[in-house]
């Protein structure tokens, strides 16, 4: 089974998809110019989540729905899990995410895990915030989760 890689152009930088023919295993931004792929030589999974990653930037969409793959511990995996109960537009702070996971005390361990997550925006650790409200860590550079957290809001406001 091979693996398979698609860019997506954003109004933050290139985000470089990366699948099986079945699952989407990575979502991440990388500092570069965007590879065009041969649209035939891709998997119809990396497409849906290309035109799905467009449709969120464009405001048209709050969800996803193509199927994902990460791999990880029990841990990793209910931290991954709880980031996706964060409401969009909404954030939680690492202790809240601790908490969820019903391991109060492991705040530094979700803050870990969280920048583990290779689903960006998908399973969104942009929504995770410091305990005094402040933005910390980001992956993708601390300005595209700014960008993200205020892009959400707008969304979320707009009337429909």
């Amino acid at each position: 089974m091979g693996t398979y890689k698609l860019d997506v152009e954003t109004p933050i930088g290139v985000l470089e998809i990366i699948g099986t023919e079945q699952v989407v295993q990575s979502i991440l931004f990388v500092e570069r110019e965007s590879k065009r792929s041969m649209e035939q030589d891709v998997p119809n999974v990396l497409r849906q989540c290309r035109d799905e990653l467009i449709a969120y930037f464009r405001g048209e969409r709050m969800t996803f729905t193509f199927p994902t793959e990460q791999i990880g511990t029990t841990f990793q995996h209910d931290v991954w899990d709880a980031l996706q109960t964060i409401p969009y537009a909404e954030t939680a702070s690492y202790r809240e995410l601790a908490e969820r996971v019903k391991r109060p005390t492991a705040v530094r361990a979700v803050g870990a895990t969280n920048g583990r997550n290779k689903l960006s925006i998908v399973v969104p650790c942009h929504r995770v915030i410091g305990s005094t409200g402040k933005l910390t860590g980001y992956a993708g550079g601390l300005w595209r989760k700014e960008w993200l957290l205020q892009h959400e809001k707008q969304v979320a406001h707009q009337p429909q």
